[in-house]
C-alpha cells in the first residue's frame, strides 16, 4: 500500500506551486517544474526553466549580470507577498528569505528559514 504524503510533504509542494503561481502572475511566465524541500527550520524551492524570452534574449547577448540583478530586484519587491504565501502555508514565521539564480543550467532557489518549532530547535549543551 503507498504511503500518504507527510504534512510537510503536502506543505512543500503548495510552497512551490505557490511561488510558481507568483511568478507566473508578476512575470508573465513560471518555472516549469519545481522541486520544493522541507526539513526542519528550511524551505528550499528549487525552480527549473524560468527565464522569459526577453530575458533569454539578454542571456544570448552576454548581459547575465543585467538578468540576475533584475531577477534580484523583483525578488526584493516580491520579498513580503512571498514570505506571507510560506507563513500561510507552513503556520511559522519566516525569518530569512534568500534567492539565487544560475543560467546553466537555467534555474533558481528559493530558500526560507522558519522561527523554530520546539522539536525543530537544536539541543542545548
Amino acid at each position: 500500500m503507498p504511503s500518504q504524503p507527510s504534512e510537510r510533504g503536502r506543505q512543500a509542494s503548495a510552497i512551490g506551486t505557490e511561488i510558481t503561481r507568483l511568478h507566473r502572475e508578476h512575470y508573465g511566465r513560471g518555472a516549469t517544474i519545481t522541486r520544493t524541500v522541507f526539513q526542519r527550520n528550511y524551505v528550499i524551492a528549487f525552480l527549473e526553466d524560468i527565464y522569459t524570452p526577453v530575458e533569454r534574449t539578454l542571456l544570448r547577448e552576454g548581459r547575465q549580470e543585467d538578468v540576475k540583478n533584475t531577477r534580484q530586484l523583483f525578488q526584493t519587491a516580491m520579498r513580503k507577498q512571498i514570505t506571507a504565501a510560506v507563513e500561510d502555508i507552513t503556520g511559522r514565521k519566516v525569518v530569512q528569505f534568500m534567492s539565487q539564480v544560475a543560467f546553466e543550467p537555467d534555474m533558481a532557489a528559493e530558500v526560507f528559514v522558519l522561527q523554530p518549532e520546539a522539536e525543530d530547535r537544536a539541543p542545548e549543551s
